[in-house]
């Protein structure tokens, strides 16, 4: 199927651009583990290039007021020994 082929070259290619020319792999399990762990960030955290910039697997954020946006407190999350960056905000 042409559109199919075309999904997961996309895939591959994500995958390789973002993950794997960052990281050396050391062995067939390092290589599942990190592929599981860039799997789950692009799935769940990473922003997409959309106007509500939306992740696949959760809805919409909800807008801050302006009030708000001074004293929000950014918290950094590393993953794969920092090749991934998540950045949340306590509730």
């Amino acid at each position: 199927m042409p559109r199919t082929n075309s999904i997961m070259e996309r895939w591959v290619r994500t995958h390789r651009r973002e993950l794997l020319d960052h990281t050396p792999i050391r062995n067939e399990q390092h290589l599942r583990h990190a592929l599981r762990a860039h799997e789950l960030h692009y799935n769940e955290h990473r922003t997409r290039r959309s106007p509500q910039a939306a992740t696949p697997l959760h809805p919409l954020p909800q807008p801050l007021e302006p009030e708000r946006i001074a004293s929000l407190r950014i918290r950094r999350h590393d993953r794969l020994s920092g090749v991934l960056h998540e950045y949340r905000h306590p509730a």
